[in-house]
């Protein structure tokens, strides 16, 4: 299983990010997919996620700002993220919790990272 982010980059305060999560390889079943992010000297923290229903939760840092989605036919999460602040910028990752095969409980995984950075 793999999972892969694109999207991060540089911009300035007030603008908006689009990062998307394409998950691929072995796939039973695809539960929550979701994004956590983690600035220098904190701690990784959930930012938004997605169950496979449709459900979304969010950070209360960013409720109204950015709008999770997911593409079930794609294995594909995405992060609109608008009105970025300063504070938001940190390493974004995204985070899915599924199936393998089968026989295999659902357990989490994650993408590589993606350096988000909100600058004048």
């Amino acid at each position: 299983v793999q999972l892969q982010a694109y999207g991060g980059g540089l911009v300035q305060p007030g603008g908006s990010l689009r990062l998307s999560c394409v998950v691929s390889g072995s796939i039973f079943s695809l539960n929550v997919m979701g994004w956590y992010r983690q600035a220098p000297g904190k701690q990784r923290e959930l930012v938004a996620a997605v169950i496979g229903g449709g459900t979304t939760t969010y950070a209360e840092s960013v409720k109204g700002r950015f709008t999770i989605s997911r593409d079930n036919t794609k294995n594909t999460v995405y992060l609109q993220m608008s009105s970025l602040k300063p504070e938001d910028t940190a390493v974004y990752y995204c985070n899915a919790i599924l199936r393998p095969i089968i026989t295999s409980p659902a357990r989490p995984y994650w993408g590589q990272g993606t350096q988000v950075t909100v600058s004048s």
